[in-house]
C-alpha cells in the first residue's frame, strides 16, 4: 500500500470518527432539551442538531488529522 493510500484512509477515518461523535453530541441534545429535541414529535430538529454536529465533528476530525499529517511521507 502507498505512503497516498494510507494517508487517504486516515483522512477519512478521521472524518468517520469524528462523524460519529457528533451524531452522539447531537443526540445528547435529547437528554439536554427534551421539549425541543426528542425521537417522537422533534424528530426533523433532533436529525438537524446531529447531522451538523456530525458535519463540524467530522471536519474538526479531518483537520486534526491534517495538522498531524499534512502531506503524505515520501517512500
Amino acid at each position: 500500500m502507498s505512503s497516498w493510500e494510507i494517508w487517504l484512509k486516515g483522512i477519512v477515518a478521521a472524518g468517520i470518527a469524528g462523524g460519529a461523535n457528533g451524531v452522539i453530541t447531537g443526540f445528547a441534545a435529547v437528554g439536554i432539551d427534551p421539549q425541543h429535541f426528542n425521537l417522537q414529535g422533534g424528530l426533523h430538529p433532533t436529525l438537524a442538531i446531529a447531522g451538523v454536529s456530525a458535519l463540524m465533528s467530522g471536519i474538526i476530525g479531518i483537520a486534526a488529522y491534517l495538522k498531524q499529517s499534512p502531506l503524505p511521507k515520501e517512500q
